[in-house]
């Protein structure tokens, strides 16, 4: 575990110069999916505040396009050459292949042809861990430019025979380009990384039969498909959400008043909406989009933070709080004055 208040540290501060995202077309609504298990729309929105969510074409789509499409759009939105990119990190667990990494691929891809390259595994908290990174990277004065990518598709992992996975998970990436500012009460304020792999059971794609642990043997999801045991997961987001937060504003000396956004992994609408009255926030300080993505994982934070861009409502002069949990099982904040 990990935690750093940063603005005195190194003589930089950090600019977000542009955003982008990308979802696939195609969108899978629980009308979809009470075709494929015993499910319906409202036993899956009761439950998780989910209507639909978006599925990459397996033939043309994938974690690679989407994170490519997403970055594209945000040196776009950044209006930067893109071989001034000096790094770009990929949060996914998704990736397409090992080597090369998504990172390698997608920098050659948008024209980042001098960037060092290389993915980032946090699940979840993807986006998150990738963007405390690149912050502390470049405050330290070791990069001008970062080019951070969050992007997974489930799609690709998911056994749409197992309504308790299913019914979650959908595909996206969100992208962001960092640069270096001379103001330095600029980027992150306080960054927070966690872990705790003594629970790394409850939620795990295996690829061998021989790295199921013993109280998942009876499990029939597919190997190579995600498995989660939801309840525990469930009770360690509820828990971990809030508690993040709360550290965050404590260790920021923020009320619930002095910030402008929560950005948070869209998990389960019953987990933000539990944290959200528990320390306060107004609905309009905590941006939701799961009703029409879902659990996008990796993709999640970035998505929402680029729609919340291009909506206008970041930069603010507000501090923002980006937080999520996933897999691993691990946690994550970032508070930015943008």
């Amino acid at each position: 575990m990990s935690a750093q208040i940063l603005p005195s540290v190194g003589s930089f501060g950090v600019r977000i110069a542009g955003t982008g995202s990308a979802v696939p077309s195609q969108v899978l609504s629980n009308a979809d999916l009470a075709r494929m298990v015993e499910t319906d729309d409202d036993w899956i929105f009761q439950r998780t505040g989910i209507r639909e969510r978006r599925i990459s074409n397996p033939d043309t789509e994938g974690t690679y396009t989407l994170s490519r499409d997403a970055l594209g759009r945000a040196i776009e939105a950044a209006k930067i050459d893109p071989n001034t990119i000096d790094l770009v990190i990929c949060g996914t667990c998704t990736m397409e292949m090992s080597c090369p990494s998504t990172a390698c691929r997608i920098s050659a891809a948008v024209g980042a042809k001098s960037a060092a390259a290389f993915d980032l595994v946090a699940a979840c908290c993807g986006y998150v861990y990738t963007l405390n990174v690149a912050d502390a990277l470049i405050r330290s004065g070791s990069y001008k430019t970062i080019a951070i990518v969050g992007c997974d598709a489930m799609s690709s992992i998911i056994d749409y025979t197992d309504r308790g996975t299913s019914i979650l998970f959908g595909d996206a990436a969100g992208a962001a380009i960092l640069t270096r500012d001379t103001d330095r009460t600029k980027g992150c304020l306080y960054q927070h990384m966690g872990a705790d792999g003594s629970d790394w059971g409850s939620l795990y794609i295996p690829r061998r039969q021989r790295d199921i642990p013993p109280q998942d043997a009876e499990n029939r999801n597919q190997l190579g498909k995600l498995r989660m045991e939801g309840r525990e997961v469930f009770k360690f987001a509820v828990n971990k959400f809030r508690e993040v937060i709360e550290d965050a504003m404590a260790k920021t000396s923020l009320g619930v008043n002095d910030i402008g956004q929560v950005i948070c992994h869209q998990s389960n609408v019953r987990i933000i909406d539990a944290a959200r009255e528990r320390i306060g926030f107004d609905r309009e300080q905590v941006y939701v989009n799961i009703d029409r993505f879902g659990n996008s994982s990796a993709g999640s934070v970035g998505l929402c933070f680029d729609q919340l861009w291009k909506a206008g409502k970041v930069p603010c002069e507000k501090p923002v709080v980006f937080v999520a949990f996933g897999g691993g099982l691990t946690w994550a904040s970032s508070v930015w004055q943008l």
